[in-house]
């Protein structure tokens, strides 16, 4: 399992090359995951897309985000 620091860690980094778009980028990182039936690394993407929205303070629970985090929950 990867450490709550290294979720953050991988947060932060996605936030400074992304911006605005950094928790996209990790729930399609987590979707592709799940795709190739990595669980893992799907639900640790998925981690991450929340640590992002968290720390930019961004809505979690807008219909965009909502939407690609449960489409990623169904796809595993």
């Amino acid at each position: 399992m990867i450490l709550e620091i290294d979720i953050h860690r991988t947060a932060k980094l996605l936030s400074d090359q992304h911006g605005e778009s950094a928790v996209f980028v990790a729930t399609e990182k987590a979707e592709k995951h799940w795709r190739q039936g990595d669980n893992e690394g799907a639900s640790t993407w998925e981690r991450v897309a929340r640590a992002i929205a968290a720390v930019n303070d961004t809505q979690t629970e807008g219909p965009i985000v909502n939407r690609r985090l449960k489409r990623v929950h169904v796809a595993g």
